[in-house]
């Protein structure tokens, strides 16, 4: 019945969806297993791609040719580029999306996705001879042999729902949960833990009363997240609104909380610190007189609006009464109640930065199976491991990603070298070279390495080489360009800045706080320039950033060359951490545990401190 695949990828939310497509697209005959085809890439939670430091995934996942850039710019209902006030490493793009159409443009890529193919069933048990894998088994009792195996089960994992008193077997509302995976990998000496996360109610949006809220519009001119033509930036957008919780609402959910599932014992695990119910925040916060609720539409035709900021597992009628307390609320109807689950995950600890298994050869975890949330944390670890899955099958070596050359890479390092107890979800603060990962520069960071395995095409990589070379060429004219004194100081003048005494290159006059681009473009030269080179604003902005921000950028990529040269001093698989006495017991049984690759990766471990690491080198004849 089947034939046997070089990688088959099981589920089909974003993390399985970019691991296909990827393998897929750099040759392999790959198989996509899922409970239900007609969910592939659902949007689970809220509906919007993007955000703080979830938007530079984005774009790093476009940048390497996956998938969820291009379906995020095809069904936006909304863009904005957050942060804008702040400097460009913080900047952020984000979109709200229309969520059926996101999962519809999502299938319709994959179907017409060569070398993939699609199954319908639950997969019971992994196949594993001699610690190597060797195919999956379904539900129905059919084996499918393959080379190698990318599980990416998200929430299904022995799921369960929580609604107040009431709990159900599900990895999603309305999907049953998976059975058979967990026992089978505990079988074979994985460890196994569980997770909470939750989501809000959805509510009818004719019910609503929006003149009670705050109106969020998108961009006045939105930017998009693909840097192909193939997409291109809305022409018309639809609003978000914002409105408040009060004492009135806390009051009404307090009266629940002896029938919550997280305060009664029932929820044991940890959900996410970084998104916390509407009970949590209140029991939290309890000095906090109002939280900001996100009223966000779920798509162009629909009515159905997710009420962004009340994830809950209260009673469905606390859930209600509350709501209706709500400012614009007051007549509200729901769709359906909010709800937790848990569900299984497996430390990531037990993953190498390829994000192979340890325990089993061609055995890959990708997604919350490994402990994160997220849309876009999912889809970048789907995409690395379905490129990874790729490259064993070639017998190549892995596509590693380090932490000075995207947020991929930083997401990795810390889920496989610090783990992670509670769901993980990535931030700015997370990377420390944040100047070098910005979202703009994403396609100059990555675009050439996945070129070099087979994934981006030429016409990806064409489009970056004329993009760098414009805007290193814009650079190189501010350097050279020489403004006099009485070309420049008009301006200095009228924005505060100190005046020229002589003759100065542009690129420090352009250097300075106080002057934008819009002042640069007062000078003829610049506009000639610009319109002799025809440079889009995608070129000027990055010659900008390169120009006001040199300083930073050099500061961080000389810390980052220190860095890497600790990544290239390489640990024995086989190093024997007991024989060092002098290295205190903490350090010994997390290197045991993690056991690093890299003297860099092992300064990144918790309870392994400088001192150590300066033992370990001496052991190493360093």
């Amino acid at each position: 019945m089947f034939d046997v695949y070089d990688v088959i990828v099981v589920g089909a939310g974003h993390a399985g969806s970019e691991a296909a497509a990827a393998a897929a697209n750099m040759g392999m005959k790959t198989l996509l297993v899922t409970m239900s085809l007609q969910n592939i890439a659902q949007m689970s939670c809220n509906p919007a791609m993007g955000g703080i430091a979830k938007g530079q995934i984005v774009r790093e996942i476009d940048a390497l040719g996956g998938y969820s850039g291009i379906v995020s710019d095809n069904t936006a209902i909304q863009f904005k580029m957050l942060n804008k006030s702040k400097g460009p490493a913080m900047w952020s793009p984000r979109v709200q999306s229309d969520r059926m159409r996101f999962a519809e443009t999502w299938r319709i890529m994959l179907e017409n996705t060569p070398n993939l193919d699609f199954y319908q069933e639950m997969i019971s048990s992994v196949l594993v001879e001699n610690h190597k894998v060797v195919g999956v088994k379904t539900n129905l009792g059919i084996e499918i042999k393959a080379k190698t195996i990318v599980l990416t089960n998200g929430t299904f994992l022995n799921g369960l729902i929580h609604i107040g008193e009431k709990q159900f077997g599900g990895g999603r509302a309305g999907e049953g949960a998976s059975f058979g995976i967990t026992e089978d990998l505990l079988k074979i000496g994985f460890e196994a833990g569980r997770m909470k996360t939750g989501t809000p109610p959805r509510v009818d949006g004719r019910s609503l009363d929006y003149s009670k809220m705050e109106e969020q519009p998108g961009d006045e001119n939105p930017a998009k997240f693909s840097y192909l033509d193939v997409t291109k930036p809305l022409q018309v957008q639809r609003s978000c609104y914002m409105t408040y919780t009060s004492n009135e609402v806390h009051d009404v959910l307090r009266e629940g909380f002896d029938r919550s599932p997280m305060f009664n014992g029932r929820i044991k695990s940890l959900g996410p610190r970084y998104c916390p119910s509407i009970e949590d925040k209140i029991n939290r916060f309890a000095d906090k007189e109002r939280h900001q609720l996100f009223v966000e539409p779920e798509g162009w035709d629909t009515v159905e609006v997710y009420v962004n900021g009340f994830s809950t597992s209260l009673p469905e009628d606390v859930q209600f009464k509350a709501l209706r307390s709500v400012a614009g609320f007051e007549n509200v109807k729901f769709f359906r109640p909010g709800y937790a689950i848990e569900y299984d995950y497996f430390p990531p600890t037990q993953l190498k930065h390829s994000l192979e298994t340890k325990l089993v050869e061609g055995l890959f975890f990708a997604g919350q199976i490994n402990g994160t949330t997220g849309y876009e944390e999912a889809a970048a670890q789907g995409l690395m491991a379905g490129i990874n899955a790729a490259l064993k099958v070639q017998g190549k070596e892995p596509l590693i990603l380090k932490r000075n050359e995207a947020y991929i890479g930083v997401l990795i390092d810390d889920l496989i070298t610090k783990g992670t107890e509670e769901p993980y979800r990535m931030f700015t603060s997370r990377a420390e070279y944040r100047t070098l990962l910005r979202q703009d520069n994403a396609d100059f960071r990555l675009t050439p390495k996945s070129f070099e395995i087979g994934l981006a095409k030429e016409d990806r990589l064409k489009r970056m080489e004329y993009k760098k070379e414009a805007s290193d060429n814009f650079v190189q004219f501010f350097r050279e360009t020489s403004l006099k004194t009485k070309e420049a100081n008009p301006i200095l003048e009228a924005k505060g800045s100190a005046l020229m005494s002589q003759p100065d290159k542009m690129f420090k006059v352009f250097s300075r706080p106080q002057i934008e681009l819009e002042d640069m473009l007062q000078f003829d030269k610049v506009k000639a320039y610009i319109a002799e080179h025809d440079l889009d604003e995608e070129v000027i902005e990055q010659a900008t950033i390169q120009v006001k921000y040199a300083g930073y950028i050099e500061k961080e990529k000389n810390n980052a060359d220190k860095l890497n040269r600790l990544e290239d001093v390489k640990i024995p698989d086989n190093f024997d951490f007991d024989k060092i006495k002098s290295m205190s017991f903490e350090a010994r049984e997390k290197l045991k545990k993690i056991r690093p690759a890299t003297i860099s990766q092992a300064s990144r471990i918790s309870g392994v401190a400088p001192s150590d690491i300066s033992i370990l080198l001496i052991h190493m004849g360093r």
